[in-house]
């Protein structure tokens, strides 16, 4: 049977021993790499979509996504630390449920990670084209040197998104050149995103403008939205989710890590109680200075996110000024509350640290494609390690350029959706994972075990279906017709090609002796 067919716990920790990514991260660098994604998408470019899918109800969904990402995390951090090694979900997957599965939950990891980091690359070219090139230094760079050719909305496009290619080339360099380099970077820019926010809490929470009386109504579209709607605080929770993307990369990190076993743990759950906290704290500041109430279409449901007739609104003089409608809606909030300078600086901060969101996204994905590669799913080149860089550099590049050509010519309005789908996917089959594994392989060590696993486990499956069905449409259909793409390639050139298929499955001698005797299913 197809579904039997499962690389040994064994093996898969003998293949990395052999062929293995130089272990240059610690728990604190690792922490850093998850509050760099999560802080960088979220509040910089999902604030104002989620305030018009849920209005004040905002806080309320980034408690359900930081909720339903903490208890997902908590099989993360048993999986990660008991197989510390690249891969992720994929990996997990692998080694409990079967080949199909894996290469399922793979290909749906690799959508997640190029449609996010491309639709981050596309939001740091418009702070770099209007808060650094229009308002500080005066230079309107042309619309077809900006825009992508295939806008949102029918709106007519321009030629190429120039800077979004360059920002995604320049971190795909980064990248190449080394694991240990991209984290000093990362370091600089998360310390910046930091404290731009904590000045942002501190001046909009105490304010004399914040009115208590602007949460009322606190969830004006309801809490839930409606199947495809993608409206509600639930809704809102679903494209929220986006944000917290990071701890899977960290998870991902896990075979360049000094001690797996004690730093992956905390590097996942401290990173996400860090940003769930600060969410929770800067969309209270917002929505209580200036309100965030949703501007409503017909039938009292909020227009769209992004959409055209919400752009029609936001034209309009009454709403011109509105949370939903500023495309930098933190800056927006300090000018609004008179702190117009400071303003200015948390947008260059976004300017500045976004670049952090492209480099986790894109250390994330070509992590998938080495280990694929490296269990002959893929072609076995792509898993080749540069002599002197130590890193996996044909599949950082191949990546690297897919992201910037799709930032540059594909349309990313409605992506961070698209990308939920691949993850909401992935999070569910881990907390299967580790459910199976806990039974098939009771004896080996867990540095660290998922507290009340019985409830964990089916709360994270129920959490991450939950979200899925409430995001768009239109979104939830992307990833069976994405998967179906890659059925066709995995039985085209993985099936025959995988080392398990084979019979390529490396052992090391030299392994703890309880990973022998495991019980795997046939």
């Amino acid at each position: 049977m197809i579904f039997g067919r499962i690389k040994p716990l064994d093996a898969i920790l003998a293949t990395a021993e052999k062929k293995s990514l130089h272990r240059s991260l610690g728990w604190f660098q690792l922490t850093l790499f998850g509050i760099g994604c999560v802080i960088g998408t979220g509040i910089f470019v999902l604030t104002a979509a989620g305030a018009q899918k849920a209005g004040p109800g905002l806080l309320l969904a980034f408690a359900i996504a930081g909720g339903i990402c903490i208890i997902a995390a908590l099989c993360y951090a048993e999986i990660g630390s008991m197989i510390p090694v690249a891969g992720s979900a994929y990996t997990y997957t692998y080694t409990t449920m079967g080949e199909l599965l894996a290469w399922t939950v793979g290909w749906a990891l690799i959508l997640e990670y190029a449609v996010a980091a491309s639709a981050v690359a596309v939001g740091w070219s418009g702070y770099f084209t209007g808060t650094i090139l229009n308002q500080t230094l005066g230079i309107h760079l042309p619309a077809w040197l900006a825009t992508a050719p295939l806008a949102m909305g029918g709106s007519p496009g321009g030629l190429i998104n120039l800077p979004a290619v360059i920002i995604a080339l320049l971190v795909t360099w980064l990248l190449m050149i080394g694991t240990s380099e991209s984290a000093k970077v990362n370091a600089v820019l998360v310390l910046i995103k930091v404290t731009a926010l904590t000045a942002f809490i501190v001046l909009t929470l105490p304010s004399d403008q914040f009115d208590a009386a602007r949460f009322n109504p606190f969830l004006p579209a309801g809490l839930f939205g409606g199947f495809g709607s993608g409206v509600g605080a639930v809704g809102a929770a679903a494209t929220i989710f986006f944000a917290y993307v990071g701890f899977d990369a960290v998870s991902t990190a896990a075979e360049e890590t000094k001690n797996p076993q004690r730093n992956v743990p905390i590097g996942l759950i401290a990173s996400l109680l860090f940003c769930t906290v600060f969410y929770m704290l800067v969309a209270a500041g917002a929505v209580g200075t200036i309100g965030g109430q949703p501007i409503m279409g017909p039938g009292g449901v909020p227009f769209p996110a992004g959409s055209e007739e919400l752009a029609r609104q936001c034209a309009l003089p009454q709403h011109a000024q509105a949370l939903v409608c500023s495309n930098e809606a933190l800056a927006h909030v300090l000018r609004q509350i008179g702190f117009g300078t400071i303003g200015n600086f948390l947008g260059y901060a976004a300017f500045i640290a976004l670049p952090s969101v492209i480099l986790i996204l894109l250390f994330g994905q070509t992590r998938i494609f080495f280990v694929m590669s490296r269990d002959g799913l893929l072609p076995e080149k792509l898993s080749a390690i540069h002599p002197k860089w130590k890193t996996p550099y044909i599949v950082t590049a191949i990546t690297g350029g897919a992201v910037a050509f799709a930032a540059a010519f594909l349309p990313v309005g409605k992506l961070a959706d698209i990308a939920n789908a691949g993850t909401l996917y992935a999070f569910m089959m881990v907390a299967v994972a580790v459910m199976i594994l806990r039974r098939t392989a009771p004896n080996v060590k867990r540095s660290f075990k998922t507290p009340m696993l019985w409830l964990i486990g089916p709360l994270t499956i129920f959490g991450c279906v939950f979200l899925f069905f409430n995001l768009p449409l239109e979104a939830m259909l992307v990833l069976p017709a994405w998967g179906a793409v890659g059925l066709v390639i995995y039985y085209a050139y993985g099936y025959r090609a995988s080392h398990v298929a084979r019979g390529i499955v490396e052992t090391n001698p030299d392994l703890p002796a309880d990973l022998t005797g495991i019980d795997y299913p046939h």
